[in-house]
């Protein structure tokens, strides 16, 4: 089944925040979705418009998050959360966030969104080109690893990066240690 047909029949044809039946859409949960229906919500053009940026946050519309954050749906639950962390200087969202429950896993993916757009920027390798978690990199200059007592070589592969808070700095294992490493010296493989 289609991803937008699997979310009109979970949301019953309506925005799954705010319940408007008008202009409705599949919003792909960021920074990376699938685009299933397990990644996506189902959303009016109002709420797209919000979230995107692209029209000023009217905070009163988002008082629907206090319902749909006890939706069943994992999706619903991380863009419920990580919108009431954007209001946040709200006291009602406050509370909201207080009283959410997320399992585990999907509190974890609500935070990683929310770390990924608090980043300054993107985090870009040597070449310029952006770097995203999960992506394999190269080093481009043997760098001395302090504490490890070794050097990682030019040319070493480092798979599955995670990105940090820093825009200028990564996460790899190499030799089987995790460590951090400057974006500048490596390019995407």
């Amino acid at each position: 089944m289609p991803t937008e047909q699997a979310l009109k029949n979970r949301s019953n044809n309506s925005c799954e925040f705010c319940t408007s039946t008008n202009n409705l859409a599949v919003y792909p949960v960021p920074p990376t979705s699938d685009l299933s229906a397990q990644q996506s919500v189902y959303l009016c053009e109002n709420c797209i418009s919000q979230l995107d940026g692209k029209s000023e946050v009217d905070i009163n519309h988002w008082r629907c998050l206090n319902d749909s954050m006890w939706n069943q749906e994992p999706a619903v639950q991380v863009m419920s959360y990580r919108m009431l962390h954007k209001l946040s200087t709200e006291s009602w969202a406050q509370d909201a966030l207080a009283m959410i429950y997320m399992e585990d896993d999907v509190k974890t993916w609500a935070e990683q969104g929310i770390a990924a757009a608090e980043r300054e920027g993107p985090t870009r390798d040597s070449n310029g080109a952006e770097l995203n978690d999960g992506d394999d990199v190269t080093l481009i200059k043997d760098l001395k690893v302090k504490g490890a007592n070794f050097t990682a070589k030019q040319g070493t592969l480092v798979r599955g990066i995670t990105l940090t808070d820093n825009p200028e700095h990564i996460e790899g294992k190499v030799n089987g240690t995790r460590i951090v490493l400057v974006a500048s010296y490596l390019k995407k493989a």
